[in-house]
């Protein structure tokens, strides 16, 4: 199906990657509604849609059944992209899971009363847990390590089990480690590439959790945005579930290193303490089902995105620096 020309629901629409998802939806004459609570999201990462009008705010509740309800009656296909991420998991366990499963259960529920055309999930990487051998396929076991790897592999099998069940046109997205303009770098949304950068650009040590050889597949966010947006267009993915990954496989100390490489006179160093407990040692997509899919191949390279999303939080500091302070070293 062509998503142009319709109205979305995107939940978590204010956020990291649900707002560039806003904004291609947007650029494709879609009239789009988010529902975001704002806990981690950000009216600004809005601002340019909701001048013109072509998108609208929606705070709320992702599990008031009634209220989900009443935003799906009025669109044609949902991304459900609203979840309290990983460091949050770890301390607000029941908080976690209520957002992150029951409420894709309220959103499939509603997608199934009011019969819309395509749902889209979007799940987490987390789910697998530290690799059993890589690249990592959709075929890989799922022994997720935390509380969100977990709610968020009950979220999928919700989906699927909508999709067998009903029949719901739903389509299963596990994007790896997205980082770009407008990632999370502070309180327990925060993330390694925009929390390292941060601290660099106030001369706050970067923090490595034990060696740092643990390994990611970093995808740029507007790649992981697009991706999205492809997965719900195609008529082939509904009922499957696919990776959306770079194929790259980076360290955390690399990581770390890169940043120091490029925010200029910093005087930061990497500081190395206790490693966490529950940290997933390794993730390398195996993008082979999404590319056979004709999925995009990501277009921007790391060492490019990173000199972007440097830019960006520069920018920002130098336009805000009161938003930059420093944060104790915490073991998650």
């Amino acid at each position: 199906m062509q998503i142009r020309g319709l109205r979305c629901l995107v939940t978590g629409g204010a956020g990291f990657i649900g707002s560039h998802l806003v904004d291609r939806l947007v650029a494709n004459d879609n009239k789009v509604e988010v529902l975001d609570n704002l806990s981690n999201g950000s009216l600004g990462n809005l601002s340019a849609g909701l001048a013109e009008g072509n998108c609208v705010h929606h705070p709320g509740d992702i599990a008031d059944t009634a209220f989900v309800d009443a935003l799906v009656a009025e669109v044609d296909v949902v991304f459900h992209l609203a979840c309290l991420g990983v460091r949050h998991s770890l301390a607000h366990r029941f908080e976690n899971c209520r957002v992150n499963a029951e409420g894709t259960l309220c959103v499939l529920e509603a997608c199934l009363r009011h019969k819309v055309d395509r749902v889209l999930f979007c799940s987490s990487s987390e789910v697998y847990g530290t690799a059993d051998y890589v690249p990592m396929p959709e075929s890989h076991p799922t022994h997720p390590c935390t509380l969100y790897g977990a709610s968020k592999l009950a979220g999928e099998a919700y989906a699927r089990a909508y999709s067998r069940s009903y029949g719901l046109p739903v389509v299963i997205v596990r994007p790896f480690n997205s980082y770009g303009p407008r990632s999370h770098f502070s309180g327990d949304a925060a993330e390694l590439i925009p929390r390292s950068i941060a601290r660099a650009l106030v001369g706050q040590d970067l923090v490595v959790f034990g060696d740092g050889s643990q390994t990611r597949d970093f995808t740029y966010v507007a790649d992981t945005a697009d991706a999205l947006l492809y997965a719900a267009e195609n008529d082939r993915l509904i009922g499957k579930t696919s990776n959306v990954g770079s194929g790259f496989e980076i360290s955390v100390l690399a990581v770390a290193e890169k940043v120091m490489e490029l925010v200029e006179n910093s005087e930061s160093k990497i500081a190395h303490i206790a490693q966490r407990p529950g940290d997933v040692l390794r993730l390398y997509a195996d993008n082979s089902f999404y590319r056979e899919m004709d999925g995009p191949e990501p277009v921007v390279g790391f060492a490019d995105g990173m000199r972007r999303t440097v830019d960006w939080f520069s920018k920002m500091h130098t336009d805000a620096p009161e938003l930059f302070h420093h944060e104790p070293d915490r073991n998650w």
